[in-house]
């Protein structure tokens, strides 16, 4: 997992796969490892506007799949 948030540029209507179990390869989003381990599934989330928006990457967010600063809260 990664301290810090992620730039993803997206495409309003889209709709991205989020990682939730910090398993992926290509962070912030689902690549589909959480299927060997079982349980955890990606969260599904639509753009609601085109431009960059910063996924989070601790994971601690409270409002997934977007950076809340929960990283830098001890």
């Amino acid at each position: 997992m990664f301290d810090s948030p992620y730039a993803v540029k997206v495409e309003k209507g889209k709709v991205y796969a989020w990682c939730t179990c910090g398993l992926s390869q290509k962070q912030p989003l689902c690549d589909g490892s959480h299927r060997d381990q079982g349980g955890q599934r990606s969260l599904k989330w639509t753009a609601p506007r085109t431009g960059t928006m910063y996924f989070c990457g601790c994971k601690k967010t409270q409002k997934p799949p977007l950076c809340d600063g929960s990283h830098n809260k001890i």
